[in-house]
Parts: C-alpha cells; structure tokens; sequence
C-alpha cells in the first residue's frame, strides 16, 4: 500500500511539472497548449483524490467513515419489496405480490408497534419517504420520526426472533 501511495505522489509530482511547463504556452494563447493543461489539470486533481483517499483510508468529501455511518450498520428485517408489496396490497401479476402467509407474517411483526410507530415504519419503509418527508407529513420532528422507526426496528427484530409464527 505504501509503495502504491508513493508512486502516486511521483505520478502528481510530475503531472505539476508537466502543468507549470504548458504554462508560458498557455498564456500567449497557444490552443493547444491550454488543451493539454485542462487535461493534465484533471488528471492531477484525479491523483489528488486518490492519494486522500490512500492516506486516510476514507473517501475524500466524506465527514465521517463507513465503518461509523449508520447505514452500514442498518438491519434490514424484511425484505424492502415484500414491505412495499404489504402497503401497496396490489393483487395485478406483479411477482412482487404476497402470498397468503407472507401477508399474515408481516402482520404479525407489526403487531407488536404503536400506532405512531407502525405508522412511521410503514411510511419509511413500504412508501420509501424520507425520515425528513415524514415528519412533514405527520407534523412531528424529523428526531421523533427517527426514534419511532428504530424503536419498530429494535420491537420487530425482537419479535421476529422470540415468534414461532415468524420462523420460514
């Protein structure tokens, strides 16, 4: 990795150079010359990139890394299709539809939710809005709307685990 990061920081040294030496060429007015340095100045801000992203270990632009980001480490406890194809209760040959079964299991998860919670469960997951379009929706703030989904997730997970109507 080390030998990798130095030869990209040789690669941007000599692109630098390359950039100043178009320099004089490029302000008389050579087009050719202001071609080659817009090239060889993207090139170089490509290096920089790369180099950032080996020397912190983290892609450049982002304020905190994959290994903090919630995102990551989200369960997902149902299948996002099968959630939406609840909601929708659409009964067209879409494959996405559910059988008998799976529309009584998914009940039985949410059973165990609020009514605020189940809510907010559903629109975040079976409608696929935003935590922020929900609590515009539901006249609440965005921090309530994350609070309920994952008290649903953590109450679903539970159940999901403890129901023997749920295993299959």
């Amino acid at each position: 990795m080390h030998d990798l990061l130095r030869e990209y920081k040789e690669t941007w040294k000599g692109l630098n150079a390359a950039y100043e030496a178009r320099r004089a060429s490029a302000e008389a007015g050579n087009e050719e010359a202001m071609a080659e340095r817009q090239i060889i100045g993207e090139m170089r801000g490509e290096v920089e990139w790369i180099i950032e992203w080996l020397e912190t270990g983290r892609r450049p632009g982002n304020r905190r890394g994959a290994e903090r980001q919630a995102a990551y480490q989200r369960e997902k406890l149902m299948d996002p299709v099968k959630m939406q194809a609840y909601i929708a209760r659409s009964t067209a040959g879409s494959p996405a539809n559910l059988t008998e079964w799976e529309m009584q299991q998914i009940e039985e998860a949410l059973c165990v939710l609020s009514a605020r919670e189940r809510e907010c469960y559903q629109l975040a997951h079976g409608e696929c809005f935003s935590h922020s379009q929900i609590a515009e929706l539901l006249g609440i703030s965005k921090s309530s709307v994350d609070t309920h989904i994952k008290r649903a997730q953590q109450k679903i997970s539970e159940r999901v685990l403890n129901s023997l109507f749920l295993v299959g």
